[in-house]
């Protein structure tokens, strides 16, 4: 079978490897669907964490099962996607019930070998329904159950504000799922077309460009002078997230989703005084997997919307590099193996 490995920073190369063969409680799945996601163009960058090389990116995958042992309620042919963070299910996290933050947690395309590739072998307790979704909806249900957790992690009340920093396909869903807990959404971002993005295809009323607007003066202006009372950073960008702090309001939660490789700093004073709380938000749980799907066919979220860019699979190597540069306007790049 042919796979697409990231040799290097900045280096894709297509190889031959053998097939996967049937292992005790595990299946193979046909892959049909590879989204790519901020943390495959961030380990092609060299500035993801956790990553080493070569690796075979792609975690947001959707396929048909084509073995399988393990799996009683799974059928031979049916249309999956999987959990791709794979855990030890007895570690303190596990035993809490957070797998998606395992202390020896494996995540697919990131600490092993990923979905860009024609057949993969996953543990069959990772496996999820495709419940008649499409192949296209299904590879994205896992960047939206990180929104989805994100948001869970936020506690967010009906009628708050709730700044989302960052509108990249993780903002995004961020945004899709404060609104759907009855959030006021706000989204910042630098550009332009992005926050139109917002506005056109997501109906987020109040957007904010960090590099034209005044925001600490747009923020207040925008809750009434209360602040926001929960901040979501998507953007991984270390200068977002230290700036953020300061548009908190008093007894709010910042939940960090974005990741980045550097320390963060504030004000203790400033951060005290607020009472504020501070999260991280890591991976998402089978819970966040179907509360997406059950979304989706409710028709709380269009899916599609997010994929504005489609490529076979032969022309990735050739075609992922430009999907950096913001001019490309790309929200979500779907790769076809069909």
């Amino acid at each position: 079978m042919e796979t697409l490995v990231c040799t290097t920073p900045g280096q894709f190369e297509y190889r031959k490897a053998e097939k996967p063969v049937l292992t005790p409680d595990h299946t193979i799945i046909k892959i049909k669907r590879v989204g790519v996601c901020g943390t495959d163009l961030h380990a092609f960058e060299g500035t993801q964490p956790f990553f080493n090389y070569p690796r075979i990116l792609g975690h947001e995958l959707a396929g048909e099962i084509v073995e399988t042992d393990g799996a009683p309620d799974f059928t031979v042919g049916e249309a999956v996607t999987f959990i791709p963070y794979f855990n030890c299910g007895k570690c303190i996290a596990c035993r809490q019930g957070k797998p998606n933050c395992c202390t020896t947690l494996k995540v697919s395309g990131v600490h092993i070998d990923g979905g860009m590739l024609e057949y993969i072998s996953v543990p069959s307790y990772s496996l999820v329904h495709g419940d008649g979704l499409s192949f296209d909806e299904l590879a994205l249900v896992e960047p939206l159950a990180i929104g989805a957790h994100g948001i869970r992690r936020a506690d967010i009340i009906a009628g708050e504000h709730v700044l989302v920093v960052g509108a990249g396909p993780i903002g995004l869903g961020v945004m899709e799922f404060a609104r759907i807990a009855g959030g006021k959404v706000i989204a910042l971002d630098i550009n332009d077309s992005r926050l139109e993005f917002c506005r056109e295809k997501l109906n987020v009323s109040a957007t904010v460009n960090g590099l034209t607007d005044n925001v600490a003066e747009k923020l207040a202006e925008i809750t009434g002078g209360d602040m926001p009372t929960a901040i979501i950073d998507a953007t991984g960008s270390l200068r977002a997230i230290n700036t953020a702090f300061s548009y908190l309001a008093h007894g709010g939660r910042y939940v960090l989703v974005g990741l980045q490789k550097g320390d963060i700093s504030f004000s203790h004073p400033e951060f005290h005084k607020r009472e504020a709380t501070l999260m991280s938000s890591r991976n998402a749980t089978r819970a966040d997997f179907e509360h997406v799907i059950k979304s989706m066919k409710n028709g709380l979220i269009d899916p599609k919307t997010y994929i504005t860019h489609r490529v076979a699979f032969g022309e990735v190597k050739d075609r992922f590099e430009s999907w950096l540069d913001p001019a490309s306007g790309v929200i979500k790049a779907m790769v076809s193996l069909e």
